[in-house]
């Protein structure tokens, strides 16, 4: 048995039941380690591009990180991959919590499921033990009420991912949900859960009693303590207040999006929803994911008013900045209302706030009519309304039949005035940290493998100060300057993607984790002699291997670009006011430092040198 994974491979067809365990090869591990990156490559491999997404034939790619499971920090992600219902192309939504662990624990580090089932039906996964078991009772249920039924029904430890209502009706914005209602985890975007729905997939329980090995398990111990004791220091702020504490600077900035990106300033109202109200008023305890050292997840009681009794995973910056800025709903319970639903239909809360911000300017607008809605009032910041916005969608209902399939597809029903202010990269609407603001988001968002993803750079933590000792250490950093940007693209693109495939947060990158200090925790868990040259050269390889699927499914480089608004409509006040970034120029240099042609598609020359010639 290898060191820290566990070799096996779970294959399903749903169809006709029938499975198999495969060998992971360990000259595989060390090329594309696992998570999305063996994903990707088996992806490559078997990918028919004719099919619809939701084909019974396109698999879904479930696999955990190469350190999940193990001591490392935050050593607990999993990655639920393949063709996004919502974009068409490749799609990784990567999941905290503590499935992941448990699912290496069950004997398995990944799982590769077609077909559809006749019936819905649940996957019990203990010990190597594989069954089948119907699902008929679940159908309909909340993502919380899946969660307690099932370890009802298997095991009270059991580790429970599902999907909610909105996956059952194919919304292709739903994820899938696991944790249950106080530390409730997202694998939220793409739509995944969509792809588990048109499988009549339920859900997955996971046990086990199996554990990592490790060359010299006490060493591994002392340099997790150590690098612990680093991350814990460099995350102060995210441990007492959890991403909902960066709401006021992100206002300051100009990075906060504010009535669907096109307003500046919105300072009051981003106080009345951040974080530090947050704890202020609504907080009841701290949860961390497994190994985590930070803690971010933050637990709140909604205790009077309209939304008394709401209690649950308190929302996240991205659903604050989402409901919030976007929607300019400055009702603090009433978000967490909405993040509830969320929780419980399994919605991706960017998209889906997204969805209601393009939905309230087309009603503005007068393209979409009271007629339309349903009577619903979509006007700004109207928390009654986007609340039984949010049920419609689930439901595919009324106005939530329009809403369903994501921003783009809305525009495209709309018409051409609609689409000016849609805004998406490649079906995935634009998570909420402005390329205005940081515009080596732009180069990012416009190149992301899965769309307008800020986890595949999160160059603009260099904005606010982040910095990584002996790699990234700039003494000035001009964020609204587009020279230079294209290539802080790239080397963050390169860093970040490592992470999804060896199982660690990002989070941890935050608090200042160089690639040399992961490639040292790799070393020390696995035996390996990784240097942080090695680690970026994979992380690359894996982000061109992305690029080579996505190539295949009939991306090119004019995909390769930003919502109109965002390159053309600057912001009119606040910190990032009259920025506008130069795609043209942040391209050039993107492909460039890629090794990529003009036309976007990576050289052999460069392929090569990746390892990727096959």
């Amino acid at each position: 048995m290898p060191y820290g994974y566990t070799g096996r491979l779970l294959r399903l067809n749903l169809t006709d039941g029938a499975w198999h365990v495969e060998t992971i090869e360990e000259l595989d591990v060390r090329r594309y380690l696992l998570g999305s990156g063996l994903a990707a490559r088996i992806l490559y491999a078997e990918l028919d591009p004719r099919l619809d997404p939701l084909h019974p034939a396109n698999p879904l790619l479930v696999f955990t990180g190469l350190l999940t499971g193990t001591y490392a920090p935050t050593g607990c992600r999993s990655s639920w991959c393949g063709r996004s219902p919502l974009t068409g192309i490749w799609n990784e939504a990567n999941m905290g919590g503590h499935w992941g662990a448990e699912l290496r624990f069950a004997g398995f580090d990944g799982l590769i499921i077609t077909g559809r089932a006749a019936r819905p039906v649940y996957l019990w996964l203990h010990d190597g033990e594989v069954q089948i078991r119907p699902a008929d009772h679940l159908w309909g249920l909340d993502h919380f009420a899946t969660f307690d039924r099932l370890r009802a029904e298997t095991d009270p430890q059991a580790q429970v991912a599902c999907i909610g209502p909105a996956g059952e009706n194919l919304v292709r914005m739903a994820g899938v949900m696991q944790g249950g209602q106080e530390h409730a985890r997202a694998g939220g975007r793409g739509g995944m859960g969509a792809l588990l729905g048109a499988k009549n997939l339920k859900a997955i329980a996971v046990r086990g009693t199996g554990r990592p090995q490790y060359p010299d398990p006490q060493a591994f111990r002392e340099f997790v303590k150590e690098l612990n004791r680093f991350i814990q220091a460099n995350s102060v702020g995210m441990s007492q207040l959890g991403t909902a504490g960066g709401v006021p600077a992100t206002e300051v900035a100009g990075d906060l999006p504010l009535k669907n990106w096109t307003l500046g300033n919105w300072q009051e109202g981003a106080a009345r929803i951040s974080g530090q109200r947050i704890a202020e008023t609504i907080f009841q305890k701290h949860t961390h994911c497994f190994a985590c050292p930070i803690g971010c997840g933050k637990t709140v009681r909604v205790e009077d008013g309209p939304y008394a009794g709401v209690y649950g995973h308190g929302p996240e910056y991205e659903t604050l900045a989402g409901f919030g800025g976007n929607c300019l709903c400055d009702d603090l319970n009433a978000i967490v209302a909405m993040n509830d639903l969320c929780n419980r239909y399994g919605l991706d809360t960017i998209s889906t706030s997204a969805a209601l911000a393009f939905a309230m300017e087309a009603y503005e607008r007068g393209l979409i009519s009271p007629a339309d809605t349903g009577g619903l009032e979509l006007t700004w910041g109207n928390a009654g309304a986007m609340i039984e916005a949010i049920q419609a969608i689930a439901r595919r209902e009324g106005i939530g039949a329009l809403l369903a399939d994501g921003v783009r597809a809305a525009a495209a029903r709309l018409g051409p005035e609609a689409e000016a202010f849609a805004v998406h990269v490649k079906g995935m609407e634009v998570a909420y940290h402005d390329p205005r603001a940081f515009v080596s988001m732009a180069a990012n968002y416009a190149t992301a493998n899965r769309g307008a993803c800020h986890l595949e750079a999160l160059s603009y933590w260099l904005g606010y100060g982040t910095r990584f000792a002996g790699w990234y250490d700039p003494e000035t950093f001009d964020d609204h300057d587009s020279r230079g940007k294209g290539r802080v693209a790239v080397d963050f693109q390169n860093y970040m993607a490592v992470y999804n495939p060896l199982g660690l947060c990002k989070f941890i990158a935050k608090g200042r984790v160089t690639p040399q200090q992961v490639a040292d925790l790799v070393n020390t868990a696995l035996g390996w002699s990784w240097t942080a040259a090695d680690l970026l050269t994979t992380g690359e390889r894996l982000f061109n291997l992305k690029r080579l699927i996505n190539l295949r499914l009939g991306v090119t480089a004019a995909d390769d670009t930003l919502p109109r608004r965002l390159l053309t409509e600057p912001r009119p006040s606040g910190g990032a006011a009259g920025v506008l970034p130069d795609l043209k120029l942040l391209l050039a240099e993107y492909y460039q430092a890629r090794g990529w042609t003009a036309e976007g598609v990576p050289t052999g020359e460069r392929l090569a040198a990746l390892d990727l010639t096959d």
